[in-house]
């Protein structure tokens, strides 16, 4: 997300976690830390945490994480009570979608660890794998994957460390109470046909959607699933310490000449590789105005998660089955500005839209998942 109200306790906290992460956050632990034997037992508690997480998010028991945090402390409390909205919010949104998760679990990277006493500040990547399946027939699993990066401070009490405080941005951090209804007819598994593209690489526009795809899934960054081992493009600088980075993400897609969509850059968008982005290729309300003048696209609707899946006599797959992979998503929180983007992917086995973003990282997840029902969402399909 590109945000323009600069000086938000969000954007504060980003950039807290940005210095924390000053060292490459995609690197394995034994080049970012010493191996002292403090460090040793930091590193393998933060696995522990995680994996237990991952259990906890499927598991009927909701006190399995309270050895992890302190009850006498407040942050440490608020943090526990975070994860347990997650968990509730997830299996909430599965309800809803008439689908079951049957596995998550997660691999951590450590690229830093401070220690300051008895705390110890410990920059977290964590890349999780979420696993679910429909009823039969349509029993095969289906996977994603997200990404989220950590700054934790735990504290030594009792020989054991706790998690004093915490702070995240969590994709999946949302309200189990609003989470929007699902028509029968949503999603359907003949979505495929419809949706592949005519000429996939003979654009007029000179869009090409399979590269787009392709570097959507190659740059997707910490999530699970994704390319180039868990790295961002480098040619590209990385804007979540200025608000987000998900518009600069998908600028990248449909336009980097190279490996993405290629759409050609213009005056007011485009990227100088010594310098950066313009201000229409990397904020959000600025990128959707260029692109609703800029004659590459056709909007297909907007509106809630109800109206754009519900099926009609045009739109037999509700209006975002128009979408063709290397298409993007907008979402609107407030008013008309745009906070996100995402590029859809594909279709899971049923039908269920896919997509790849930035802040945060997400490869392949259901393209609502980690909204709520005053999302509205714009749909926005690249001409051919």
């Amino acid at each position: 997300m590109f945000f323009t109200m600069f000086f938000t306790m969000q954007r504060i906290m980003v950039l807290i976690t940005v210095i924390l992460f000053t060292l490459n956050p995609y690197s394995p632990v034994d080049a970012a830390v010493s191996q002292s034997k403090t460090e040793l037992e930091i590193v393998q508690y933060v696995q522990d945490l995680f994996d237990a997480r991952s259990r906890f998010l499927l598991s009927k028991d909701d006190t399995m994480l309270n050895n992890f945090y302190l009850s006498t402390e407040k942050a440490s409390r608020h943090a526990l009570n975070q994860e347990k909205i997650r968990k509730e919010y997830v299996n909430a949104w599965a309800a809803r979608r008439k689908v079951q998760f049957v596995r998550a679990q997660s691999h951590v990277r450590v690229p830093r660890i401070r220690m300051d006493g008895k705390l110890a500040k410990v920059s977290v990547v964590q890349s999780q794998q979420l696993e679910y399946t429909y009823p039969e027939p349509f029993s095969v699993y289906q996977s994603f994957g997200i990404g989220t990066r950590h700054a934790l401070t735990l504290i030594q009490k009792d020989g054991k460390w706790h998690v004093l405080r915490e702070w995240y941005s969590d994709p999946l951090n949302e309200n189990p109470k609003l989470i929007s209804d699902t028509d029968d007819r949503f999603p359907n598994p003949l979505i495929h046909e419809h949706s592949r593209p005519m000429h996939l690489n003979k654009a007029k526009s000179g869009y090409h959607r399979d590269r787009a795809v392709a570097y959507a899934n190659k740059y997707a960054g910490a999530a699970w699933g994704a390319g180039n081992n868990y790295r961002y493009n480098k040619k590209y600088r990385d804007y979540t310490s200025d608000g987000g980075d998900c518009t600069n993400f998908a600028s990248q897609v449909i336009g980097d000449p190279i490996e993405g969509g290629g759409l050609r850059m213009t005056a007011n968008w485009r990227y100088w590789f010594r310098s950066g982005g313009s201000h229409t290729w990397i904020q959000t309300d600025r990128f959707s105005k260029f692109l609703q003048n800029s004659g590459y696209v056709r909007i297909i609707a907007k509106g809630t998660f109800e109206e754009i899946t519900k099926p009609s006599a045009n739109h037999p797959y509700g209006d975002i089955g128009e979408l063709k992979p290397g298409d993007l998503i907008a979402y609107i929180l407030h008013g008309n500005d745009v906070d996100h983007f995402g590029i859809l992917v594909g279709y899971d086995d049923y039908g269920y839209p896919l997509v790849n973003s930035h802040t945060a990282d997400r490869h392949r997840v259901p393209f609502d998942l980690g909204w709520d029902q005053n999302t509205r969402y714009q749909l926005i399909h690249i001409l051919d």
